[in-house]
């Protein structure tokens, strides 16, 4: 058993918690990672609680003064841990009585943990997703650099992971670079429902002391104090949505991961990654691995897999505050850590990868890669789609027999599949013809592609101005 009971609650209790519960149900182990935010936190509600005349203003300084001090020991690495006080919050209070006395259990006048405990959360993601941001925006810009430099780059584009239509590598990755977009802008909105206080709300039905949650929201950088107090300290909708947007973040980069690990194999050869971003076989002297891509596709499982814990957490409280929130932590903690982590990793790799032109040209020639620009040729010319594509079919099978691509074929080789071919049609069969010809918003002309990074590059410096 322990010693004693805890005394920021153990006043009703007539024994010690067992030794086994005080360990099972302590979070300090996880949850000290919020200390910079509880302190923030304390500061902000001291500072109200003068304002409104519940403190006074010395009592307040020595509050606020306490807790900076506090601050540096952490900071420093001298500050001593306790698993009986629980939790980050019980800790910081306790070394505050011990450094100013009895004006440290003043402190808590107004507030409860629930309410304390889901401010700090919401202030730590608040700040994780502005360094989230960051990266984001690094492998952003990175990539659409990396897009314009290889606008020009031919590539064959894939349906069924069969060869379908060239493409230029400047178009593909301006694809993925799409997928970020809708990303950042699941995350800013994320953001958004992050950024409302809950603080005030106390256990769960506010408090009699005259407090003033528009300050207390204001000197914490929150846009709102949250509307409803039960709401307020039981709600974790905030959590859910950024692991969501961090499980569709890592689906894509996953997306991008598996092209890269492709792309890096002998028998694709598309593209080299820096020895920087690989590792080798501890057997096989040849190998080279990549080691990040594979790495940031295998993580993706664990960011899900907090994903569902979260929404298995909440599905049956009810309201208001429960203990199983305790469980929120560990898995919003690991999910931002990983969605930093991956996106760090992508946006230093990224910008280094060297394509290889000549093997991704060479691969465009396979596959009767433009078949569709002959049917379409047929088009222009007057027959019709369906007939079009019936007489491009016999080409292709006349090539296949042959081991003739449609552009190495001659003039004579393809009018015996129709009358209409003539000698302008090579200059829809070569892979520069065919990227040139989708010369259209969205399309894979080099001009379009160019363009295309320009408006990206664009949107990317709104959103760094405002950020």
């Amino acid at each position: 058993m322990s010693q004693a009971t805890n005394q920021s609650w153990g006043g009703r209790f007539s024994e010690p918690t067992d030794a086994f519960v005080e360990r099972f149900t302590a979070s300090v182990t996880f949850d000290q990672r919020l200390a910079r935010q509880d302190i923030r936190g304390s500061v902000a509600h001291a500072t109200m609680l003068a304002r409104v005349g519940v403190l006074s203003d010395e009592e307040r300084n020595a509050i606020v003064e306490g807790l900076n001090e506090i601050a540096a020991e952490i900071e420093r690495g001298e500050f001593q841990w306790s698993v009986p006080l629980e939790d980050v919050h019980m800790n910081i209070e306790a070394r505050l009585t011990d450094k100013i006395g009895i004006t440290g259990k003043k402190l808590h006048t107004g507030r409860s943990r629930n309410d304390q405990v889901a401010t700090d959360i919401r202030l730590f993601l608040r700040d994780e997703i502005d360094v989230i941001e960051v990266e984001l925006v690094r492998l952003r810009e990175g990539m659409i650099e990396l897009a314009d430099r290889e606008a020009e780059t031919i590539m064959p584009g894939f349906t069924h992971l069969q060869t379908a239509q060239p493409v230029t590598f400047g178009h593909h990755l301006l694809a993925w670079q799409e997928m970020l977009a809708r990303d950042h802008e699941r995350l800013l909105d994320c953001r958004k429902r992050v950024n409302v206080m809950p603080l005030g709300a106390a256990a769960l039905a506010g408090t009699t002391y005259p407090i003033d949650r528009h300050i207390t929201a204001e000197l914490l950088g929150f846009s709102r104090p949250a509307e409803n107090s039960l709401d307020a300290v039981s709600d974790r909708d905030f959590a859910i949505e950024f692991t969501s947007f961090a499980s569709i973040l890592l689906m894509h980069l996953s997306r991008m991961s598996e092209e890269l690990v492709l792309w890096t194999s002998a028998q694709f050869d598309f593209i080299d990654l820096p020895d920087r971003f690989c590792t080798g076989s501890s057997i096989m002297p040849q190998k080279k691995n990549p080691d990040v891509p594979e790495l940031v596709r295998g993580k993706t499982g664990r960011v899900y897999g907090h994903l569902m814990a979260l929404l298995t957490l909440m599905k049956s409280q009810p309201l208001a505050y429960n203990k199983d929130n305790q469980e929120d932590k560990e898995p919003l903690f690991d999910a931002v850590d990983t969605v930093r982590d991956c996106l760090k990793a992508f946006a230093d790799m990224v910008p280094a990868i060297e394509p290889k032109k000549a093997n991704m040209e060479v691969a465009a020639l396979k596959g009767f890669s433009t078949a569709t620009d002959l049917a379409d040729y047929l088009v222009r010319k007057g027959v019709a789609f369906r007939d079009a594509h019936e007489i491009v079919g016999q080409s292709v099978a006349f090539g296949l027999r042959e081991e003739k691509d449609l552009s190495e074929m001659s003039l004579t080789e393809l009018k015996q599949f129709s009358d209409i071919i003539e000698e302008d049609v090579f200059e829809v069969l070569t892979l520069e013809g065919s990227v040139a010809a989708r010369n259209h918003i969205g399309g894979t002309a080099p001009n379009q592609v160019r363009a295309a990074a320009q408006r990206a590059r664009d949107a990317v410096s709104v959103l760094k101005d405002a950020m």
